[in-house]
């Protein structure tokens, strides 16, 4: 269920583009884009909306393709990967968290954490126990059976991170995770990176256009006009 990975570099990229065409017009999203994340950083990609933050996530999460270029993953290259072992890899290694939460409506807390593990096969004693081990790292035990709509927008976020964190993922990905959160809750979740990066050994690489992610982070790369504007 763990990541296995023998190396420092969790995620590189080598010369990523990536176009759309829009009407018979070239949308050159992402320009050449370099770089690199260690293990066990909190990295986040700050950028204006259009910048090329939001699809540069989307293909180190295997969730699109680059057009040209490399995107190395937990040492292994998912540029040109199959869509099926792509999906393998991030199931078992890659955890999301969205702005939206995306948590299912008609599941409780401890449902809505469990599910990656029942979709991995695993026995419901082991899903209960990292279920609540997850649930206790965002302090939402007493909440375990309450639905999303019976929480407020920072508990839910809390349930989407232990859900990231459930199946042990070596990296987790989250677009805009404080976007619809008022600045003292989304300054919690903020902190609650933070203590996951410590705790659970994981790397977390995140989006943002709020300044206040750069005190929190361990390196920001920014991001203009599909380009990485800054050198590591």
């Amino acid at each position: 269920m763990a990541t296995i990975f023998q190396g420092d570099t969790v995620v590189e990229s080598f010369g990523v583009t990536r176009v759309y065409h829009v009407d018979q017009i070239d949308v050159h999203a992402l320009r050449g884009v370099n770089f690199k994340i260690h293990k066990g950083e909190f990295v986040a990609l700050m950028g204006r909306s259009g910048s090329g933050k939001t699809t540069l996530m989307n293909i180190i999460g295997g969730l699109d393709h680059p057009t040209e270029g490399q995107v190395i993953l937990f040492g292994n290259d998912i540029s040109k990967m199959a869509d099926r072992k792509l999906t393998e890899l991030r199931r078992a290694s890659i955890g999301f968290v969205f702005q939206s939460f995306a948590l299912m409506p008609t599941m409780s807390a401890f449902e809505n954490v469990e599910l990656p593990l029942r979709m991995l096969g695993l026995h419901r004693r082991q899903r209960r126990q990292r279920a609540m081990e997850c649930l206790e790292l965002v302090g939402l035990t007493r909440w375990a059976k309450h639905r999303p709509q019976e929480m407020s927008g920072g508990q839910q976020q809390r349930v989407a991170i232990a859900r990231a964190l459930v199946n042990s993922p070596g990296l987790i990905l989250a677009d805009e995770p404080t976007g619809e959160l008022d600045s003292t809750t989304g300054r919690g979740i903020l902190d609650l990176f933070r203590t996951v990066v410590q705790e659970e050994h994981v790397t977390i690489l995140m989006t943002s256009h709020d300044p206040v992610v750069q005190e929190m982070v361990d390196y920001t790369y920014r991001m203009a006009d599909g380009t990485i504007t800054n050198e590591r």
